[in-house]
C-alpha cells in the first residue's frame, strides 16, 4: 500500500482535531493546512493570507506538528503580539493536542521562548545585582515632615516598595519566571528591580545561579522541544545580530505577519541621548573605578552639539559637530570599558556587568550613528511630546533635550540572509495581500528583487459573506480631512451614530482626535461614549462587548486588537486613511530611496503601509458568521483619490455605497434588529 503523502496525513489529522473540538469544516482552512504541508516539504517559502474565521492557526499548527515530530530540529511560530502568543500557548495548542493524542505517535514538546528581561533574574532577586532605584525610595515610610525613614519590620508602605516585596516573594514560587504569568501584573519600573536586559546578564559561564536562571532553562527546554513559540523581535536579533537566542530550527510560521517589518526595525533601532550618556556615566561611577570624567564631559558636548536641531529626518547624517560630539563620546565609552573590566574575583559582579552594559550600548550606538550613511542606516533627531487628558499629545518641545535615533532603511536584506536563507518560511496574516497582489508586502521583507528567494502568494479566503454582511460607506461628500477632526466630520460621526444606536467603534488616527470626538458627542447622544486612555485596555473593550450601545473610541492599539463579535460592535468608524504621519522620518527616507531607485516612494511606502492598516481597522467589523453591519470611513480621498482603488483592494468586499441616505438607513435597519434581538424577537 503506497504511503500516504504529507498534505494527505495533514489533513486528516486536521479534520480529527476539527471533530474533536466540535469544529465546522472550513475550505479555506483546508487549503491553507495543505499549502503550509507542502511547503514545509518543498522548502519554498509561502505567504498565504487568511480572512478572519478561517481558522488559521489550527492550519499552521497541525503541519508544523506533523513535522515536528519527525524532524531533529524544533519548529518556530512567532508572533507580533503577546496576545496572540498567550492564545496558542494557553487556548490553541493545548485543546489541538489533546485532540490529535490518540493520532500521534508521542507527546508533543512545546516550550515558549522570551527575551532575556521577561523572566525574573534570580541573581537579582537574590542581592547579586544592585537596585535599579535606590533602596530607600523603595522601603520608605513618609512623615509629615517629608522625611524618609527606614520601614518597619512589617513591610514597605510605597506602592513601589510593595509591588517588589511581591516580585520576589513570585520569584520564590514561579515555575518559569514568565512577566506575563504574574497576575495582577506590576509596573515597569518595580519589573526592572527584578530583571536584566541580554546585556546586562551576566551569562552562563559567569553567573553563579545560572543553573537556576529562568531564562536559561527556558532556552535550554526550547533546544530539544518539537514546537516553540516565541515573537518577531527574537527573529530580529536572530537575523540582524546573528545571536543564538533561537534555536537552530528548519521552519518557522510568522503570524502576525504584516506587523513583521515594522516590528524588526523597531527592535534593531538605536538612541543616543545625553540622558543615555550621563545613566551610563553614573552607573560606571557607582560600580566599577574607572574614571568617567571624559565620557561626561564628551555627553555634555553632545547635549550642545544637539542644540537647535529640529525633530525629523537628518538627510545627509550628522553634521560636522555632532560627528565629533559622537566620535569623542565613543573613544570616551571604549576607554571607559578598558578600565572596567572585572578582575579575577570579580566576575559575578552584577553592578560591574550592569555598568558596563550601558557604556555598551551606548558605545554601539555611537558606531551605528558614526557609519550610518555607508550602513544603509537613517539618522533621525526626536524630542519628547507631553500628553494631558484633556489636550492629547502636544507638539514636540523644541527646547526639550534631543534624541539620535538610527534605524535601518531596509530590512529586507538581512531578513532575507538572517531568516529567509537557511530557513523555511511561512507568512501569514488577514492582510499581507492588497487585491491579489502580494508583491507590495513581500517587497519590505526582502522576498522581491534578483537575489530573492522563490514563494508562492496564496489568499485562500474568508467563510464570511461580506457582501451580505458588510457595508462599506465612504463619506464622498466630505472636505478633504485637514489637521484635526472637522466640524463637517463631527456631524457626519454624530448622524452615523445616531441612526445605528451606538454600537460603534471609532478607529481614529490619533488620541486627540479620539478625545475631541468623544467629548462633542458625549453631550449630544444619549449612550455612553468610552475612549481609550480612561481605563485599562481590557476594561474598556470589555464594557463595549457586553453593552450593546455603548461606544468606544480610540487609536492603533484598537485598529488590530480588537475582537467583538455580535451586535456589540455593529458600526466601525475610521476618521481618515491611516497614512503614515508626514513628519515620520524612516518613512520620509524609504519613500524617497524608492523615489531616486525610479519608483513610486508614496504608493511602495505610504499607499501599501495605509492599505494594510485600513483593511486591518475594517477587519474589526466581522467576527463571526452572524455578525452583521457597516464600515463608515469619513475621509473623501478613499472614493476620490487616484489611489482610493489601491486602498479599496485590500478590504473586504463588503457591498459598498456612498450615499448618505442609503448608509443610515441601513444602520437604521441594523439598530431596529438589534433591538429584537434583545426583546427576544427573531429579526
Amino acid at each position: 500500500m503506497p504511503k500516504k503523502d504529507a498534505a494527505a496525513e495533514v489533513l486528516e489529522l486536521l479534520d480529527t482535531a476539527v471533530d474533536a473540538m466540535g469544529g465546522q469544516n472550513r475550505p479555506g482552512q483546508h487549503d491553507m493546512a495543505r499549502q503550509v504541508a507542502e511547503s514545509i516539504e518543498t522548502g519554498k517559502h509561502l505567504l498565504v493570507q487568511a480572512g478572519t474565521g478561517t481558522g488559521k492557526s489550527l492550519a499552521y499548527l497541525v503541519p508544523l506538528i506533523h513535522h515536528a515530530l519527525e524532524s531533529t530540529k524544533p519548529a518556530l511560530v512567532s508572533t507580533a503580539t503577546l496576545a496572540l502568543q498567550a492564545q496558542i500557548v494557553g487556548r490553541d495548542l493545548p485543546r489541538l493536542l489533546a485532540a490529535l493524542a490518540p493520532k500521534l505517535p508521542r507527546e508533543v514538546d512545546v516550550a515558549l521562548l522570551k527575551g532575556r528581561s521577561n523572566y525574573v533574574c534570580v541573581h537579582k532577586t537574590g542581592g547579586g545585582f544592585p537596585e535599579d532605584d535606590d533602596p530607600g525610595a523603595l522601603f520608605s515610610l513618609g512623615d509629615d515632615h517629608g522625611v524618609a525613614h527606614p520601614a518597619p519590620a512589617a513591610g514597605p508602605t510605597s506602592a513601589l516598595g510593595r509591588e517588589v516585596v511581591r516580585l520576589r516573594e513570585w520569584a520564590e514560587e514561579t515555575e518559569t519566571g514568565d512577566r506575563d504569568e504574574l497576575l495582577p501584573g506590576v509596573t515597569d519600573r518595580a519589573w526592572r528591580q527584578v530583571s536584566v536586559t541580554s546585556m546586562e546578564c551576566l551569562g552562563a559561564q559567569r553567573c553563579p545561579v545560572a543553573e537556576q536562571c529562568f531564562s536559561e532553562r527556558a532556552r535550554a527546554k526550547a533546544a530539544v522541544a518539537d514546537l516553540v513559540i516565541t515573537n518577531h523581535a527574537m527573529l530580529a536579533i536572530s537575523a540582524f545580530e546573528g545571536l543564538a537566542v533561537l534555536p537552530d530550527y528548519d521552519v518557522v510560521v510568522i503570524d502576525e505577519a504584516h506587523e513583521l517589518q515594522d516590528r524588526v526595525t523597531g527592535a534593531v533601532t538605536g538612541q543616543l541621548s545625553g540622558t543615555l550618556i550621563s545613566a551610563a556615566v553614573t552607573a560606571a561611577r557607582k560600580h566599577t573605578s574607572a574614571s568617567v570624567e571624559e565620557l561626561a564631559a564628551a555627553g555634555r558636548a553632545f547635549d550642545a552639539s544637539m542644540e537647535g536641531v529640529p525633530a525629523g529626518l537628518l538627510p545627509s547624517g550628522l553634521n560636522g559637530e555632532q560627528e565629533l560630539a559622537v566620535g569623542r563620546v565613543r573613544e570616551a565609552c571604549r576607554v571607559a570599558l578598558s578600565d572596567s573590566k572585572p578582575e579575577g574575583g570579580d566576575a559575578g559582579d552584577g553592578g560591574r556587568q550592569m555598568a558596563r552594559s550601558r557604556l555598551m550600548g551606548v558605545l554601539e550606538v555611537c558606531e551605528r550613528l558614526v557609519s550610518a550613511p555607508d550602513a544603509g542606516e537613517v539618522v533621525w533627531a526626536s524630542r519628547p511630546s507631553t500628553f494631558s487628558p484633556g489636550e492629547g499629545y502636544s507638539p514636540p518641545d523644541d527646547d526639550a533635550p534631543a534624541t539620535l535615533n538610527v534605524a535601518p532603511l531596509s530590512v529586507a536584506g538581512r531578513l532575507r540572509d538572517g531568516l529567509f536563507d537557511g530557513h523555511t518560511v511561512i507568512l501569514t496574516s488577514a492582510t499581507l495581500a492588497i487585491g491579489s497582489e502580494f508583491g507590495p508586502v513581500a517587497g519590505g521583507l526582502g522576498l522581491v528583487g534578483a537575489a530573492a528567494p522563490q514563494w508562492t502568494g496564496s489568499d485562500v479566503g474568508s467563510p464570511f459573506d461580506y457582501p451580505r454582511q458588510g457595508v462599506l460607506y465612504v463619506a464622498k461628500d466630505l472636505p478633504k480631512p485637514d489637521r484635526g477632526t472637522s466640524a463637517a466630520q463631527l456631524e457626519e460621526l454624530e448622524a452615523l451614530l445616531k441612526a445605528s444606536g451606538g454600537g460603534a467603534l471609532g478607529l481614529f488616527s490619533s488620541r486627540r482626535a479620539a478625545e475631541e470626538a468623544a467629548a462633542a458627542l458625549r453631550p449630544k447622544v444619549g449612550f455612553p461614549i468610552l475612549c481609550q486612555g480612561e481605563s485599562s485596555m481590557s476594561g474598556l473593550v470589555k464594557q463595549f462587548a457586553e453593552e450593546d450601545a455603548t461606544c468606544l473610541f480610540g487609536t492603533m492599539s484598537l485598529w488590530q486588537g480588537v475582537d467583538v463579535p455580535g451586535g456589540s460592535c455593529r458600526l466601525v468608524v475610521i476618521d481618515r486613511i491611516p497614512f503614515p504621519r508626514p513628519d515620520d522620518p524612516l518613512m520620509t527616507a524609504r519613500t524617497r530611496a524608492v523615489a531616486k531607485a525610479g519608483g513610486n516612494g508614496f504608493m511602495t511606502v505610504s499607499a501599501t503601509h495605509a492599505a494594510v492598516r485600513l483593511a486591518q481597522g475594517a477587519g474589526r467589523l466581522i467576527r463571526a458568521a452572524g455578525d452583521r453591519g457597516m464600515v463608515a470611513v469619513l475621509d473623501s480621498r478613499l472614493a476620490t483619490a487616484r489611489y482610493g482603488g489601491f486602498l479599496r483592494a485590500a478590504l473586504p468586499p463588503f457591498w459598498s455605497t456612498t450615499d448618505r441616505t442609503v448608509a443610515l438607513g441601513i444602520l437604521e435597519r441594523l439598530r431596529e434588529a438589534q433591538a429584537g434581538e434583545n426583546m427576544g424577537v427573531k429579526s
